[in-house]
């Protein structure tokens, strides 16, 4: 019996794609570069299509073949076909973790550079036990309050990126104020601890957060939030869409326009002074 096709996750993806891009850049055929390797067509169309793995060695084999000299392009690669078929941490969680929301997580374990800009909903990376599962539950319309528990407990397991030692991602976070308004009627505290959860992270060295306010001139961001995950090169960046059906990446170059978008929405938004003492305001309203 054939062996079914892999799956093809985002790594996978984005190192067919680089394959492809360096391919092309080489002015080779796929069946001149499958020749070059003694390989059949069909095998490495998959592996760019990203329904076949291809081994370590196999990437230095092919980046020689095209003529890729570049250490930092060659390592970045190899590790991402080293990275490629491991089992995340997620894993545990796949019950309730979708392949869509897996491939995010693992999206955000490989970044260097996290941009959101969230709102409606204080970013996963950022959020409180409490607020996240009241989040959760408050849109979903299908999940038992057991799965609601373990979403809430994977979105604070991955928080551990921010402080990974040595490879700790750089977040830039915006929020929309009005985010900061939301009520939970069951726990009012719940707004003022996530509030103080804002103003302890920020004074992480890679992590920023700036407030969009209420009285903002208009900006890209009007059209919805999004996250912009960025890579060492030569990766190239990937956006996350989020909707109640799921999630939609934007990959390559189609993802140059929201990175444009993030520099027009950072620039309205409060600087991040401003931002952090009107976080503070609202924080001290909480406790009177």
């Amino acid at each position: 019996m054939p062996n079914s096709p892999l799956v093809p996750t985002v790594r996978r993806r984005r190192l067919g794609a680089s394959l492809r891009r360096l391919r092309n850049e080489a002015g080779m055929t796929l069946d001149a570069a499958a020749g070059a390797m003694s390989w059949r067509g069909p095998k490495l169309s998959k592996i760019e299509g990203a329904t076949q793995a291809i081994r370590t060695a196999d990437v230095g084999a092919l980046l020689t073949v095209y003529g890729v000299e570049d250490d930092q392009t060659r390592h970045a690669l190899e590790a991402l076909a080293r990275e490629a078929g491991k089992r995340g941490w997620w894993q545990t969680y796949s019950a309730v973790v979708s392949p869509t929301y897996a491939d995010y997580i693992s999206l955000e374990t490989d970044a260097d550079s996290i941009c959101a800009w969230s709102p409606l909903v204080i970013p996963g990376l950022l959020q409180t036990a409490a607020y996240a599962r009241e989040t959760i539950a408050g849109v979903t319309t299908s999940r038992t309050p057991e799965e609601v528990a373990a979403l809430a407990e994977v979105r604070l397991a991955r928080q551990a990126v921010l402080s990974r030692p040595g490879t700790a991602p750089e977040l830039w976070a915006i929020v929309h104020e009005a985010a900061l308004h939301q009520r939970f009627a069951v726990r009012p505290s719940i707004m003022r601890e996530q509030l103080r959860r804002l103003l302890d992270v920020s004074g992480m060295p890679n992590v920023t957060v700036q407030l969009m306010p209420l009285a903002s001139t208009a900006h890209p961001g009007v059209v919805g939030g999004f996250t912009l995950t960025g890579f060492p090169p030569p990766m190239p960046s990937v956006v996350l869409l989020e909707n109640l059906s799921g999630a939609t990446y934007v990959e390559g170059d189609d993802a140059t326009p929201f990175a444009k978008a993030f520099e027009r929405i950072r620039a309205t938004a409060l600087p991040v002074e401003d931002s952090l003492a009107r976080i503070a305001e609202l924080e001290e309203g909480h406790r009177k």
